[in-house]
């Protein structure tokens, strides 16, 4: 009948557990400023498109960039600069052709001379009354454009004996005898790149 007297709560407080203070990783180099983005995000962002969105600019961009390269490569063959020559004047083989024609006194250098003298001759010709004459000079002139095509050749059969001696039989000769005939054939102020050596000066 009587309730038992139930045993008193201890209602000691009980001591609050220490929470560590927050530690600020804002200025922590290591920690990320935000979340990784996904793979697909990723490449997107990394993709170049193929066809500039302004073509125009993107045009008058490439322009410019080949403009100055021509600069360069023009300047380069004014002054010798090996490293930016263009690639078909570029290399060891190619400096040995040109330093060898440059070093030569070539009947080629007054073909274009004979060659403008024989277009006006053979236009002046049927004008002319004297057939002797006449026969004359255009024999002549045949006969220098003869001796210039045979100094050719046979600048050509040394150069190549040079060339084989020099760098084993991997040259191309083909190429290399177009190459030396086209310079052989042109003034000698107006080869391109410029003749870094004088007549008689010839590469060892």
């Amino acid at each position: 009948m009587f309730k038992k007297n139930r045993p008193t709560e201890d209602v000691t407080p009980q001591p609050v557990p220490e929470v560590a203070p927050e530690l600020d990783h804002s200025a922590d180099p290591r920690r990320k400023s935000g979340p990784t983005p996904r793979r697909r995000e990723a490449v997107a962002a990394n993709k170049v498109p193929l066809v500039a969105n302004d073509r125009r600019a993107a045009a008058k961009a490439q322009r410019a960039e080949m403009r100055k390269q021509r600069d360069i490569e023009y300047q380069a063959m004014l002054s010798g600069d090996e490293r930016h020559l263009p690639y078909r004047d570029k290399g060891p083989v190619k400096r040995f052709v040109r330093d060898w024609v440059d070093a030569r006194h070539n009947l080629g250098e007054i073909f274009l001379f004979f060659a403008l003298v024989m277009m006006v001759v053979l236009f002046v010709t049927p004008l002319i009354e004297n057939g002797a004459l006449t026969l004359a000079l255009m024999l002549f002139l045949y006969g220098v454009v003869l001796v210039t095509i045979a100094d050719g050749f046979f600048l050509w059969r040394k150069l190549r004996k040079a060339l084989v001696a020099k760098f084993g039989n991997d040259v191309d000769l083909k190429a290399q005898r177009w190459y030396a005939l086209t310079r052989a054939y042109q003034i000698r102020r107006a080869r391109l790149p410029k003749p870094q050596v004088k007549h008689g000066e010839y590469p060892s």
